[in-house]
Order: structure tokens, then sequence, then C-alpha cells
């Protein structure tokens, strides 16, 4: 018997991998090209957006002789913030009165904004969608256009240069924008829960107070929010319906353009304390209004 001797297999090469096609190198690159394209359009327009916001903000602690200076180098002073609260140019009224209005409109507007949205959204009567729309519809009505009905009526009952006056106009702008705006954060809410609550014996105002406010705490920080800074920037009502003693903010810096020029470091530092409400409203909005996009995902 004779032995035969199985000669080994070669083991199989393995193909070498093709090189990638000249289209999909050619789309590598063109890729690579759009994203530096786009960091450098990203960074151009955070320079032209930031840029006059650092300048201005150079320029509120400029001593007065070195206001138009281009030199980043100076001695920071608070001459101009001394000027606009409580100086020559005094503003401190004007921002007293910003805040009381502002924080008099978000208190008002917000539980009624809420009260229409929780009725839009859960319930169903007849033309509840054309009253929505007509509430939306109101926000394209230009303010010039209602600008003299508002001043002949106040007018008539002696309400010009009054805190009343401006809240009552600045309901008129806030509650239909912020009824928008809660009506879909209440969409998102389960109404499971409001169902179960009721099962348990709820009525209809310990349901909004005790079921739907906690749920809709993230949209109804974002709606005082928006609320208080559409009254703190609100310039044309102010304007008509103010003389001195209910006068705003961004209206008491026309003061400061003066016959002689305007004063521009008291301008830049009455700009900061306009901004800084704003700024810091709108790096708490970020967080709650990111919980309020998620509010009744999960159920």
């Amino acid at each position: 018997m004779t032995d035969m001797a199985v000669k080994p297999e070669p083991a199989a090469s393995v193909p070498a991998e093709p090189p990638p096609p000249r289209r999909q190198r050619r789309r590598s690159g063109w890729s690579a090209v759009g994203s530096t394209a786009r960091v450098v359009a990203t960074l151009a327009i955070l320079f032209f957006v930031l840029f006059p916001i650092v300048w201005m903000a150079l320029t509120a602690f400029k001593p007065a002789r070195d206001a138009f200076s281009t030199s980043l180098v100076f001695t920071p002073s608070l001459e101009n913030f001394s000027a606009v609260l409580g100086g020559a140019s005094d503003l401190s009224g004007a921002l007293v009165n910003s805040v009381l209005i502002g924080v008099a409109t978000t208190v008002v507007a917000v539980p009624l904004a809420l009260l229409a949205a929780y009725g839009f959204s859960r319930y169903r009567f007849p033309g509840h969608r054309s009253m929505l729309l007509a509430i939306v519809a109101t926000q394209f009505i230009p303010g010039v256009a209602i600008a003299l009905p508002f001043l002949t009526l106040f007018r008539s009952l002696g309400l010009i240069d009054t805190h009343l006056a401006l809240v009552v106009v600045n309901l008129s702008i806030v509650v239909p924008y912020i009824t928008w705006l809660l009506k879909g954060f209440v969409d998102g809410l389960p109404t499971e829960i409001e169902e179960a609550a009721r099962i348990d014996g709820c009525g209809q105002v310990a349901l909004l107070w005790r079921v739907i406010t906690p749920l809709a705490a993230p949209g109804i920080f974002v709606s005082a929010v928006f609320s208080f800074l559409l009254a703190w920037n609100e310039f044309l009502f102010p304007t008509f319906l103010s003389r001195s003693d209910a006068t705003t903010l961004p209206v008491a810096l026309m003061t400061l353009v003066l016959p002689e020029g305007v004063a521009w470091g008291q301008m830049a530092a009455a700009g900061l304390l306009v901004m800084a409400p704003m700024l810091v409203m709108a790096f708490l909005v970020r967080k709650h209004f990111a919980e309020g996009m998620t509010m009744g995902a999960v159920k």
C-alpha cells in the first residue's frame, strides 16, 4: 500500500482593493472645500454680529476724551454709567419705568394667554380655528396703523403718560403672540394625565393649576421671557403715549442726542443697560426652550 503525499494547496491571494474612483476623490475634495467655506462664512457672520456689541461695550467704559479713539488700550472708567444713572443725563427713572411696565405686562399676559391657549388646544367650539387665525393675524398689523386710535382713546380717558396705558398697549401686542406660542406647548402635553386627574375628582380650575401649569412650566417660562422682552423693547407706542412720567428707556435714549452732537459714551452705556436683560434672558431661555421642545415626548 503506497502512501500518497498530498500537496497543500496554495493560499488564495486576497485581491488588492481597487483605488477609489476619481469621482469619489473629487467629491471628497469638494466636501473639504465646502466645510472650510462654511467655517469661514460662520466666522465672518459672527464678526459682523459681535463686533458692534464689543465696540459698544468698549466705548461705554472709555472716558469722554477717548470715545473716538480706535486704540484698544485705555483706562476703564465708569463716568458714562454715572452720567446716565444719576448725572446730567439721568435715565434711572426711565429704567424703573421700563422694569415696572415689563413686569406688569408679563404678570397679566401670561395667565391670560395660558387660559386662551388651553381653550384653543383642548376644546373644539364653532369657529375656534378661524378665531385662532384672527388672533395670529393681529401680529401683521403695523403698529403705526393703530397708534392714532390708541392715542385718541387714551387721551379721552385721561391716560396719556401713564403706566396703565403702556401696559394695555403692550398686552394687545404680547397676548396674541404668546397665546400662539403656548398653544404649541399645550398641544404637546399628554391628555392621558388630564383624564386620570378628572377620574380622581380633579375639577377644571384645579386641573389647570395643579396639572397643566407644572407640565407647561418650560413653555410658561419662555412665554414670560418673550413677554418681558417685547414690552422692554417697545419704542413706537411709548413715543406717542408718554411725555415724562411714563417714559421708557428706549425712548429716553433720544435725550442723549444733543444739539451739539451725540454723547457717544453715554449712549453706549445706556445701550448696554438696554441690552443686559435681553442677554441674560436669552441665556436662560436656551435651556428651558430645549426642555419645552421635548415636553410630552414621554407618556
